[in-house]
């Protein structure tokens, strides 16, 4: 069976809906420096320099870095230019934060989700998903 077209699952570190293609990061990011207001990952040591987070499903071990990359997260999200979801294997409250920031003050609701090693490996690029977070567990659906 295509594993593209399977179920899958994850735990919820913030609760939201988003729908993308799959942006699947070989290492760490930090929003703090390593994304432009654009998007664009700018980072030039980083493998997927170039690449850009908006609208996409970003899936990656953990952010890297800063405290400040919560705030730079809440704003991508205000702007439009963030990622539609975020797909974690190590729990991020950075991360987690910036989700919870946009929420507050921009009512927007974007979902972070802990999944375990297998299912991020199992994530394809560019594979179309919808991310749905309750308040506790989430889904993974095709897409």
């Amino acid at each position: 069976m295509d594993s593209s077209a399977e179920v899958r699952t994850g735990r919820t570190l913030h609760p939201g809906s988003g729908s993308g293609r799959v942006l699947r990061l070989d290492l760490p990011l930090s929003f703090w420096g390593g994304v432009d207001a654009g998007g664009t990952v700018v980072d030039r040591h980083h493998p997927q320099v170039g690449a850009v987070v908006t609208g996409r499903v970003l899936a990656m071990t953990s952010g890297r870095g800063s405290s400040s990359s919560s705030s730079v997260l809440a704003e991508l999200l205000r702007s439009g230019a963030g990622p539609a979801a975020v797909l974690l294997t190590e729990p991020d409250a950075v991360v987690a934060l910036g989700a919870i920031v946009a929420e507050e003050l921009y009512a927007l609701r974007v979902p972070v989700v802990l999944v375990g090693a297998g299912t991020f490996e199992a994530l394809r690029d560019g594979e179309a998903m919808t991310v749905e977070a309750g308040p506790v567990s989430a889904r993974l659906l095709p897409g």
